[in-house]
């Protein structure tokens, strides 16, 4: 017979899986809904924010009672204390994927500068990340993870650039700065997403490794 505390483990890795499963589909939504000029998957997203949002509160209170059952130890108590942070991050990128689309659907029509601030590049740079510290999650590969690690200034550079390019055609055509303003707030969310895979993928090397690469903590402190 399964102990209550293997029980509930269980639990925990089901939920936490089909929530990074739901929060990635959130995230491809809410990029598609620009790349296709789409609304209908905007609409999508935001519909679904609940159910992001129930999984975050089942997720937590699976963790909580785990805590109360016993003391766990070695990997499993690394695994449980590295759920409620991975669960905090898939939720950030749920209410992320939200933003994005709320900014999606106040636009109204396609933005002439679409084509000349490199989206589709930002786009594929931010699934990437989500979707390899998600498998690397789901997968325990730390070698996955570090990947991600390894991404994380790349697309805060090329988010960067992308926002000068922005300002740049808003100065050539100062009608679009309405539109512009919601497409700065889209990459910076887009570049928030980059953290919280990172973030993520710190967790995993930590679940397998049992050593932590929180590799921004000293520029955090100066």
């Amino acid at each position: 017979m399964d102990r209550p505390f293997d029980i509930q483990m269980e639990k925990l890795k089901t939920k936490l899986f089909k929530m990074c499963s739901l929060v990635d589909e959130q995230v491809n939504y809410a990029i598609k809904s620009i790349e296709e000029w789409n609304k209908d998957y905007a609409k999508i997203v935001i519909e679904r924010d609940s159910r992001v949002d129930k999984f975050d509160d089942k997720i937590d209170r699976i963790c909580q009672k785990l805590f109360a059952l016993t003391q766990p130890v070695a990997v499993d108590l690394r695994f449980i204390m590295s759920a409620l942070r991975i669960n905090v991050n898939l939720e950030r990128i749920g209410d992320l994927s939200v933003n994005i689309a709320r900014n999606v659907l106040d636009i109204k029509g396609k933005p002439k500068f679409l084509n000349k601030i490199d989206f589709k590049e930002n786009a594929r740079m931010t699934r990437y990340m989500i979707k390899n510290s998600i498998d690397s999650f789901i997968n325990t590969d730390s070698d996955l993870a570090k990947s991600v690690l390894n991404l994380d200034e790349k697309l805060d550079d090329l988010v960067h650039e992308s926002i000068d390019k922005l300002i740049k055609e808003l100065k050539e055509n100062p009608e679009l700065i309405e539109d512009g303003i919601k497409f700065y707030s889209i990459y910076q969310d887009m570049e928030r997403l980059g953290d919280h895979a990172t973030n993520i993928g710190e967790e995993v090397y930590f679940i397998v490794k049992a050593e932590s690469i929180r590799h921004r903590a000293d520029q955090e402190e100066d």
